[in-house]
């Protein structure tokens, strides 16, 4: 069975307890697809010195921010998680380390505010990978081809940040457009993705970077999904796009959505 991979645009946290266009998205999209047996998340929020993926089998849900209101704080997505995936991520991508963490971390917001719309019951196990912020963009988009064969063993790569994600620049006036240069760069990446996914280090050189980019944590899971459609072969897709706040992309694409068994 052939899951199509995915990068989510994730936004605030909120979304996990609203419903927009993005949060119904996210639901019929998985609902689309053929139920996978796990998942393996790439979240902007688990932004380490090293690749490790979570290996407990009960992961614990981090609440990682403030400013909210009590209710997400509160907030619960009692997933199991998966010993097994996470080795076999591990000897996958060999001979790149990856760590097995059975404390350090969890589940962050970053992966629960995204399933909990698209598995709400959170009855499907999640491994989640750190994102190393020490290594190049090369080196995401190499691992991420690396992971390209778990597509075709029933697993669903979601990885989950903003392709723009820019908060000291945030219009709170401006919730369904970007500015000039948000929606630029939003347009350049999806150049890219849609036609030459292995050559997204060209956004790098962009006049525009250092506004969109101002930190990689949020852009670097993109760099998993371009590598995943290099290396596969398969089509990708925008499931949808669209800037928020002037300095936020929510655009999200799928790999392989017409390949699914």
């Amino acid at each position: 069975m052939t899951i199509p991979a995915a990068f989510i645009g994730h936004g605030s946290p909120m979304n996990a307890l609203e419903v927009n266009r993005f949060t119904t998205m996210w639901s019929e999209f998985a609902q689309s697809m053929e139920r996978p047996r796990a998942i393996l998340a790439i979240s902007a929020h688990w932004f380490i010195n090293a690749t490790a993926v979570t290996s407990q089998s009960r992961p614990r849900i981090i609440h990682d921010f403030y400013g909210f209101p009590q209710e997400l704080s509160q907030f619960e997505y009692p997933v199991d998680g998966s010993p097994d995936l996470a080795k076999q991520v591990a000897e996958l991508v060999e001979p790149t380390w990856v760590g097995l963490d059975q404390d350090s971390w969890g589940i962050d917001h970053g992966t629960w505010s995204v399933l909990a719309h698209a598995f709400p019951s959170a009855d499907v196990p999640v491994v989640q990978l750190a994102i190393d912020a020490n290594k190049p963009l090369a080196y995401h988009l190499e691992l991420g081809s690396k992971l390209a064969p778990l597509m075709d063993d029933g697993v669903w790569i979601m990885a989950s940040g903003n392709v723009v994600h820019n908060l000291r620049a945030i219009d709170w006036n401006n919730p369904e457009g970007g500015f000039d240069w948000a929606q630029r760069f939003d347009d350049d990446a999806r150049q890219l993705m849609l036609e030459t996914p292995a050559e997204l280090g060209a956004l790098q050189e962009s006049d525009d970077w250092r506004l969109a980019v101002p930190t990689t944590d949020h852009f670097l899971p993109l760099a998993y999904i371009a590598g995943i459609a290099a290396a596969s072969g398969k089509s990708t897709d925008v499931l949808i796009d669209g800037c928020t706040m002037g300095s936020l992309s929510m655009t999200a694409y799928g790999v392989g959505i017409n390949h699914a068994a």
